[in-house]
């Protein structure tokens, strides 16, 4: 049998063995080998030694993330869903909804200085609209310190050596690429804005069950890689005695 068809024919095993695997730790609740992971030492997924509200930040935006207050919580994620209904479905483009705010602004200032010379005998001064320099600077700063945090996450995972982090990252970043190739750029934003608005917080409540299940699902992968491996070198050894 050529090389690669048992590649293909072990690959194809290997994926449906993980994901039946998966779906049997997950939709059974008294797997005995899930269980005894859970009581015992599990190894906290990407390394994690922190809470995760200290690993996003412990600020302002972690607490938004993980839901520590439901009101701004929800109107933030509600506001990032109306956005991107206006740009998905409404078919809006960023300029027309500038334009457009700065259409009704100008309209609003309009009409109360004119209603106010008709009304007041004195002349109204409207305030100046101006953005403190700052603010520039800190979200310049903010985005800074976040794409540098990022990339030195990056960076350490792929020369800590540790191959479960490694393939983690490795599989989200190919799940992103798979999703960026169906979906624009806006719904990219928005499903990452969702993510991660959303899983944190279940992260952070079932973190011992996701850790195990991560970790029971690692081991079979990486038994099923072994024997790939250990198949192919066979293969190869065979058919160099044939030759």
């Amino acid at each position: 049998m050529p090389e690669g068809k048992i590649s293909d024919n072990l690959v194809r095993s290997m994926v449906s063995s993980i994901v039946a695997d998966g779906a049997s730790k997950l939709t059974s609740g008294s797997s005995p080998e899930l269980e005894n992971s859970v009581k015992g030492k599990h190894n906290k997924l990407f390394g994690r030694e922190n809470p995760v509200h200290h690993i996003l930040g412990g600020g302002k935006s972690a607490d938004v993330m993980l839901w520590r207050n439901k009101t701004i919580s929800g109107s933030v994620l509600g506001s990032a869903t109306i956005i991107w209904l206006l740009f998905e479905w409404l078919n809006y483009h960023l300029l027309t909804l500038v334009c457009f705010a700065i259409v009704m602004l100008m309209l609003g200032q309009f009409l109360w200085v004119n209603a106010a010379e008709k009304f007041s005998s004195s002349p109204i001064k409207l305030p100046r609209l101006a953005i403190p320099d700052h603010v520039f600077v800190n979200i310049a700063k903010s985005l800074g310190g976040e794409v540098n945090r990022g990339l030195g996450f990056l960076q350490d995972i792929a020369c800590s050596g540790n191959m479960k982090q490694f393939l983690l990252v490795v599989g989200s970043l190919w799940a992103t690429a798979v999703v960026g190739s169906w979906c624009n750029f806006i719904t990219v934003i928005y499903i990452g804005f969702v993510c991660a608005h959303t899983l944190p917080v279940l992260y952070e409540r079932y973190d011992e069950a996701i850790d195990s299940f991560m970790e029971l699902l690692f081991e079979k992968l990486w038994t099923n890689f072994r024997t790939l491996d250990r198949k192919l070198a066979n293969h190869r050894s065979t058919g160099k005695k044939g030759e």
